[in-house]
């Protein structure tokens, strides 16, 4: 079907591509900059992506509405991306979601399970161990890494590990940077056990106490979360070469977030650390710098995902 957008004739598929990119590019996300570093294809792909993510984020978090109702819209959208054709549906992310979906092969597990994730925000958000947590990760996080880089290009059957565990990473570090600002929404993803091993509770939390036990569980959490970072080393080269600058990007970020909250683990109890956008930018750039020279220096076969 062709219509009318801005005064050009485009095609729905075009247009639905052209919404998700303005969606990805208005959130200015940490993820956002690196999509610039892949070709046109791979960078629509990404922007659908992420706005799938994203919408499927609102629906979870509007809590205008009764949990009842967000579970239930969740549900349905679940069953509308779990059908055939689902391009056909009435928001306009489906027709390029569907298209990126085959284009690149991406097992639709992975859409249903963050889905699934966002569904245990509404149900609860405080976790007796970090096995529970580490379940939680996978299905907010850890999916989105594997559909990241059937998109990206790959080689190896041990990059679905490496790719789980690196989204393990991200996810443990936003925990991190945004534990105040959850705490004063009663929420926690702190492993219940790990407030009680160092003797600092979820009150504590709401009060901004700082203390030695909580220096000592921040120090704790970021040492876990390094653990994960280190599976990024092995996953990059990986990749095909466009998707190791997008991921060398993605894990410069997070890993830059990291360090500023171990460096200074109180500070996030008063603000939320981030990264300016000159900051972003100098990863991106470095990211492509690295790329091309590891280009240079090294010449490897890549299996891709089908087109």
């Amino acid at each position: 079907m062709v219509r009318i957008l801005g005064g050009l004739e485009v095609t729905d598929l075009d247009a639905s591509y052209a919404h998700c990119q303005r969606l990805a590019r208005g959130a200015a996300s940490n993820f956002y900059f690196s999509f610039l570093l892949l070709p046109r294809e791979k960078r629509q792909a990404m922007c659908a992506l992420y706005a799938y993510l994203r919408h499927v984020d609102d629906l979870a978090d509007d809590e205008s509405r009764s949990a009842n109702f967000r579970s239930v819209e969740l549900n349905e959208l679940k069953t509308v991306i779990s059908s055939p054709d689902f391009r056909a549906g009435n928001d306009p992310i489906l027709p390029a979601l569907a298209d990126t979906m085959k284009r690149y092969s991406i097992p639709i597990e992975y859409l249903t399970a963050a889905i699934d994730g966002v569904k245990m925000d509404i149900a609860g958000t405080h976790y007796k161990t970090f096995e529970e947590l580490e379940k939680y990760c996978y299905r907010v996080a850890s999916v989105v890494g594997l559909a990241c880089i059937h998109i990206w290009g790959f080689r190896g059957t041990q990059v679905l590990e490496l790719a789980s565990r690196c989204g393990t990473a991200f996810q443990l570090t936003n925990i991190l940077r945004d534990l105040t600002e959850d705490a004063e929404s009663g929420r926690c993803y702190l492993p219940q056990e790990d407030l009680e091993r160092f003797g600092y509770s979820f009150d504590d939390l709401r009060r901004q106490e700082v203390s030695d036990r909580f220096r000592n569980l921040m120090d704790f959490e970021t040492v876990r979360a390094e653990q994960y970072f280190a599976a990024a080393a092995e996953l990059e080269p990986l990749l095909e070469r466009d998707g190791q600058r997008a991921f060398r990007a993605m894990a410069t970020t997070y890993g830059t977030l990291l360090k500023k909250i171990k460096q200074h683990p109180t500070a996030i109890l008063f603000r939320r650390v981030r990264l300016s956008r000159w900051e972003k930018l100098r990863i991106a750039a470095g990211a492509l710098f690295h790329a091309n020279r590891q280009s240079q220096s090294v010449g490897l076969e890549w299996k891709s995902n089908p087109r």
